[in-house]
């Protein structure tokens, strides 16, 4: 079965830096895009950083310049290194495979990131 595990969250000051990780399992790993999102109290849950299964990568503006996604296929593993954070980087952060056909993508359980003074 296909699971996504997130880890790494937790409490972290304003210009302070977490890694996210994601442990995939039960697919190919390195066939997928993975994707990082996250979801603010009240927000829409947004994309925060793609990664494609050849190594080319996106950010969403906010966070160009402080977080860099990478992913370690060896270890069937995405991470999303966090740095220079602000309050507004608050959130459930999660990690998503990317789905090869329609409407099939598969979400992990989500990690919350606190940016807090």
């Amino acid at each position: 079965q296909v699971q996504l595990v997130e880890s790494g969250g937790g409490l972290a000051q304003p210009g302070g830096s977490l890694r996210l990780s994601c442990a995939g399992s039960g697919f190919t790993f390195s066939a997928y895009r993975m994707s990082w999102y996250r979801q603010a109290p009240g927000k829409e849950r947004e994309l925060v950083a793609s990664i494609s299964s050849g190594g080319s990568t996106n950010y969403v503006e906010a966070v160009k310049g402080r977080f860099t996604i990478s992913r370690d296929n060896g270890k069937s593993t995405v991470y999303l290194q966090m740095n220079s954070l602000k309050l507004e980087d608050t959130a459930v952060y999660y990690c998503k495979r990317v789905s090869l056909v329609s409407n099939s993508d598969y979400w992990g359980q989500g990690t919350q990131v606190t940016v807090s003074s």
